[in-house]
């Protein structure tokens, strides 16, 4: 049986036992089942939930980290006198092969102060990327696949 199913029927026997049905006891109930389900890991035989789960929280936070250095960034370009900018468009080779894995990555990238997803190749192979400083494209790419591309397949593979 799948262990977020487990999880949420955890959750919702906490939340029939105590009455409540309130958000927070909702989250508590989930947060409680997460801690049974820890504590039983070895007796269920797996603990990919618990990692996945620890890696989608390791991603959302890179992804915190990078918008904010990114604005930053962004900020200090803007805010310079003489703005020696090179926009571009390069494509960046995507190890990630999945619609969902390739639309989080496109997204995210857009999210990101400073670039822009812009298409997919049709073989999906490439996904063009506007930046708005291009002076180095390697350097640009090596952040993605080190980054973002990375901690995606990291939390879902």
């Amino acid at each position: 049986m799948n262990l977020l199913l487990i999880n949420l029927l955890l959750m919702l026997a906490w939340v029939f036992v105590t009455s409540s049905f309130s958000e927070v006891n909702l989250l508590f109930g989930f947060l409680l089942g997460l801690v049974a389900i820890f504590l039983i890991r070895e007796q269920v035989g797996t603990i990919s939930y618990l990692v996945r789960i620890r890696r989608i929280i390791s991603l959302a936070l890179l992804f915190l980290k990078e918008l904010v250095l990114s604005a930053v960034r962004v900020a200090v370009l803007v805010l310079r006198p003489n703005m020696n900018l090179k926009p571009g468009i390069f494509a960046f080779p995507l190890t990630v092969d999945r619609d969902f894995e390739i639309a989080l990555l496109a997204n995210m990238i857009t999210l990101t102060p400073g670039t822009l997803s812009v298409d997919v190749s049709p073989d999906r192979k490439f996904l063009y990327v506007h930046a708005v400083n291009c002076s180095d494209i390697e350097a640009g790419k090596e952040d993605i696949a080190n980054g973002f591309e990375r901690k995606i397949l990291e939390a879902f593979r």
